[in-house]
């Protein structure tokens, strides 16, 4: 059975799900667990225009990250599950859940889906399909 789940996060109501299910699947198998949040790195700007918005934009995006690892690493604390939490930044979110499962030994990617569908789906794109589709690992999906 699985010994190590990845759980991928984006502080949304859907992800926190997902991290209660994950980490109850973790206890259940005596897995751990690795949650991890990717910032989404700020594209670089022209030379010239003021980087404030840049700057603020980060501040809030590690701010929100930071508080969402918390209370995932809370979650699986209270159930008693071995929990590290990972924070990196990228452009790709997928690529980044990608490498970090394999770099942290994972066997298994535990996730959220939005469940978007039609329009919203293919002008939105969605980091679950995109990680479904080029992860060598399992993908358990959560919606």
């Amino acid at each position: 059975m699985y010994q190590h789940i990845l759980v991928p996060i984006d502080g949304t109501p859907h992800s926190a799900s997902a991290v209660k299910e994950a980490v109850s699947l973790a206890k259940s198998i005596g897995a751990k667990v690795t949650v991890l949040t990717v910032v989404h790195r700020f594209p670089t700007l022209p030379l010239g225009i003021s980087s404030t918005y840049a700057d603020e934009f980060r501040r809030h995006a590690q701010a929100d990250a930071e508080r969402s690892l918390a209370e995932a690493e809370q979650e699986a604390e209270r159930a008693g599950v071995p929990c590290e939490v990972v924070k990196v930044e990228d452009r790709q979110p997928y690529e980044a859940i990608i490498e970090t499962a394999g770099a942290r030994g994972c066997d298994l990617i535990a996730m959220a889906s939005h469940g978007r569908r039609g329009m919203s789906a293919l002008v939105i794109g969605s980091e679950t399909m995109k990680v479904l589709t080029h992860s060598k690992l399992p993908v358990f999906i959560y919606r």
